[in-house]
């Protein structure tokens, strides 16, 4: 089995080099000539435990290399960024760049799988793009999505281990997908279709974004009401069926920050909530810093300190 990945970054890497230390042969493309040649020097360039271990033992033993054009190959994986734009629409113009990279490499029997997060119908607009161009690949070429679920800091034991949702156009895709990922993966693989597949990554993010949305508006509530919010929520978690979760300044990490939006965006008049909870956690970081200020000036004011300028 040889397979190519489509882009060398922080997903992208550590899976092209966990399926190479699994005995897959692996090209990474990428078109920052300055991260092809690092590669290919067996370093790294990104932050990440134990990556450049492994990285540095696939490079030597011959079973990863990077370049800036892909190849001929068997299995094709898109594992490129998806922001959003200024009106919170998903830019899928990555991933439709890495498709055109790939196009004239395709070949009949090939599997195709999009991880990059991405709004549901995605993977069949990407089909119908390349069926459009190569007609005689309709009906022969496999075509998934199977979206990433890992941590950094900790994403080669969880690339590993944790479940995985394949979801294929076709069930024989699907299938041949799960295939692949069995070779390196040892969660369970749970199949499905593109659109399910596509659906749950964006759930799973949007779920945990409404999750610490209502923790951070109950602490904005309590800071109103005079009321300790960590006792608070300490107590109501006593209840057997109630897990609040606590509360911050926001959220971290890039994907819930992100994610929420792609449902938004195409599904404004159903996703009320979603769109709620993604507001308020980008509004409790202002509130927060509003929080320091008043302590600032607080503090002041009782020290007969000059007033700070905000």
């Amino acid at each position: 089995m040889k397979a190519i990945f489509m882009g060398l970054g922080y997903i992208g890497l550590p899976t092209a080099a966990v399926a190479a230390g699994a005995g897959i042969t692996v090209l990474g493309v990428d078109v920052n000539p300055d991260v092809v040649a690092t590669i290919n020097r067996g370093k790294i360039h990104i932050l990440e435990p134990a990556l450049a271990t492994l990285v540095k033992q696939v490079v030597e033993q011959g079973s990863l290399r990077a370049s800036l054009e892909p190849e001929t190959e068997d299995a094709f994986f898109i594992v490129v960024p998806t922001p959003f734009k200024q009106n919170h629409r998903a830019d899928i113009s990555y991933v439709e760049s890495a498709i055109r990279m790939v196009l004239p490499f395709l070949q009949v029997g090939n599997l195709l799988v999009i991880e990059s997060t991405s709004p549901v119908l995605t993977t069949e607009k990407m089909a119908d793009r390349i069926f459009k161009e190569r007609p005689e690949l309709k009906d022969t070429l496999y075509i998934a999505y199977c979206p990433e679920r890992v941590l950094p800091g900790n994403v080669l034991y969880e690339l590993e281990h944790n479940n995985r949702v394949i979801g294929g156009l076709t069930s024989e895709a699907a299938d041949k997908a799960a295939a692949f990922y069995a070779q390196f993966v040892k969660g369970r693989l749970h199949k499905t279709n593109a659109r399910t597949a596509e659906m749950c990554k964006l759930t799973e993010n949007s779920s945990r974004d409404v999750q610490i949305a209502f923790a951070n508006e109950l602490s904005m509530i309590c800071k109103k009401a005079g009321v300790n919010v960590w006792d608070l929520i300490n107590l109501a978690n006593k209840h057997p069926r109630v897990q609040i979760l606590q509360p911050g300044c926001g959220v971290g990490g890039h994907c819930i920050a992100v994610d929420p939006w792609f449902i938004v965006s195409d599904f404004p008049e159903q996703a009320r909530i979603i769109k709620r909870a993604r507001e308020t956690n980008d509004y409790k970081a202002d509130w927060c810093a509003n929080q320091v200020l008043e302590a600032c000036e607080h503090f002041v004011h009782e020290t007969d300190r000059e007033p700070l300028v905000a």
